[in-house]
């Protein structure tokens, strides 16, 4: 499902729980984040929703590199030429999505939370078994302004992974927040601002250290990649150190 304007020039293209995101300028169009497999056709669709081509998609940057977030990552590299970003510590994940830290046993979830099983179905059958990495070529620095369509500037944001950033768009009033901050966890099943649970995160007290990174960009709104848009920032970082790690 594709959701205009979540932000000026920004739009949102949700599927099977996971958000990636279309920052479009002058210059083309930057795509947040890969999603799953079965996003492919979607993202081209989008792209035509919103009056632009794939040939103007000048970059791919990830705010992490979990096997959902980099879905049609290796498509786009192969069938467009665009290059991927992403911080200097997720390099080795964006090759090998599925070898990432986390801090609890990813069984139990659906057994101790069964609101997460249909979740996590779609994420299955949306591809999420079948990730194949790519190789990043695009180093994120810390408080950088990337030199991309939007021109986001990176939020180091460490703990869901170890080299998660966050992206400020600071004359949209956007922060996208990866999965540094989500409103819907797609293992718990819970909703509203938090951290994902200690399924897929490596270090939950130093997510929400991060939670204060976030807060401190004056967002007026968080778009996260997992959950509805959350308006903003401080608030929602308040809310998620409040709800606490899962």
């Amino acid at each position: 499902m594709l959701h205009r304007e979540v932000a000026p020039g920004v739009h949102r293209i949700e599927h099977a729980v996971v958000n990636c995101y279309l920052v479009e300028d002058d210059d083309g169009v930057t795509v947040v984040d890969a999603g799953l497999p079965a996003v492919w056709p979607h993202l081209g669709r989008a792209l035509r929703a919103v009056g632009r081509r794939p040939s103007e998609v000048r970059a791919l940057v990830l705010t992490h590199a979990h096997f959902d977030h980099v879905g049609v990552a290796r498509r786009l590299q192969a069938r467009l030429g665009v290059p991927v970003w992403a911080h200097e510590a997720e390099k080795r994940l964006v090759a090998h999505p599925y070898r990432y830290a986390h801090e609890s046993v990813r069984g139990v979830y659906p057994l101790r939370y069964p609101a997460s099983i249909p979740l996590l179905a779609r994420m299955a059958a949306a591809g999420a078994l079948w990730v194949r990495g790519t190789a990043a070529g695009q180093t994120l620095a810390p408080g950088a302004e990337v030199p991309v369509p939007g021109r986001p500037r990176v939020v180091f944001s460490p703990g869901h992974t170890y080299g998660h950033c966050a992206l400020h768009l600071p004359d949209r009033g956007a922060l996208l927040s990866g999965d540094a901050l989500v409103t819907l966890d797609p293992y718990t099943g819970r909703t509203g601002p938090r951290i994902v649970a200690g399924a897929a995160t490596a270090d939950s007290a130093q997510a929400l250290s991060s939670l204060d990174a976030l807060a401190d960009t004056g967002a007026a709104v968080v778009l996260p990649g997992h959950g509805e848009p959350w308006p903003d920032a401080a608030a929602a970082a308040a809310a998620a150190r409040a709800a606490g790690p899962a």
